[in-house]
C-alpha cells in the first residue's frame, strides 16, 4: 500500500503547450547540452553551471533524493510539440505547507512564456499538495524573471540585502534578491 505522500506525487503534468515531468537518468545529455552548461541560461541561478556530464548526473541524483523525500522536486519542462527539453522547474518543500520554486529556460526558448506556463503549472501542483505559501528568489537585477513571477500570480514582497550567492555571477559574493510569494489557500 502506497503512503500518503506516495499517492499524491504527480510525475508528469501537462499544460496547453508544455509536458512537466520529472526527470531520468536519460535526460542528463538534453539537461546539459539544452541549459544546465550555458553560461546565459545559468547566470542567474543559485547553484554553478555544469563543467561536465557528470555535474548533470549529480543534479539527477539530487533529484531522486529530492522525489524520495517530498511529495514532489525537480521537472524538466518539455515541449509537447516536439519532446525537446525546454528547461527545468520543480517544488522545494520547506514544509508541508511551504514550498519554494524556481525555473530555468534554455535560450532558445526565451520570451515565449515558458516560464510563466510552468509556474502557473507549479503554483497549481503545489496547491493541490496543500501548500499554503510558495514563494520564489530572484536576483534583484534580473527583470526578466521578476516579470514572470509577476504574470505567474506572485506578490513582490521585498528586497532581501546580500542575501544569496549566485556562483555564475560573483562566486562567494552575496548578492540581493527579490522575494515573491503566492498564498494558495
Amino acid at each position: 500500500m502506497k503512503s500518503e505522500v506516495e499517492s499524491q506525487k504527480s510525475e508528469r503534468i501537462e499544460t496547453e503547450r508544455l509536458i512537466l515531468r520529472r526527470p531520468v537518468a536519460a535526460d542528463a545529455p538534453a539537461i546539459y547540452e539544452r541549459y544546465a552548461a550555458d553560461p546565459e541560461a545559468t547566470r542567474y541561478l543559485a547553484w554553478p553551471r555544469h563543467r561536465s556530464i557528470d555535474d548533470t548526473r549529480g543534479f539527477l541524483s539530487f533529484s531522486d533524493h529530492e522525489w524520495q523525500r517530498a511529495a514532489a522536486g525537480p521537472y524538466l519542462i518539455v515541449s509537447r510539440d516536439d519532446g525537446r527539453v525546454l528547461g527545468g522547474t520543480g517544488l522545494t518543500f520547506e514544509t508541508p505547507a511551504r514550498a519554494s520554486t524556481g525555473y530555468v529556460i534554455s535560450r532558445d526558448s526565451w520570451g515565449r512564456g515558458y516560464a510563466t506556463e510552468a509556474l502557473v503549472a507549479m503554483a497549481g501542483l503545489a496547491r493541490q499538495l496543500g501548500v499554503i505559501r510558495l514563494y520564489a528568489l530572484c536576483h534583484a537585477s534580473h527583470r526578466a524573471s521578476a516579470r514572470v513571477l509577476e504574470k505567474g500570480g506572485f506578490t513582490l514582497e521585498g528586497c532581501l540585502r546580500a542575501h544569496s550567492a549566485f556562483p555564475n555571477l560573483d562566486a562567494g559574493a552575496l548578492q540581493d534578491v527579490l522575494l515573491y510569494a503566492a498564498i494558495l489557500r
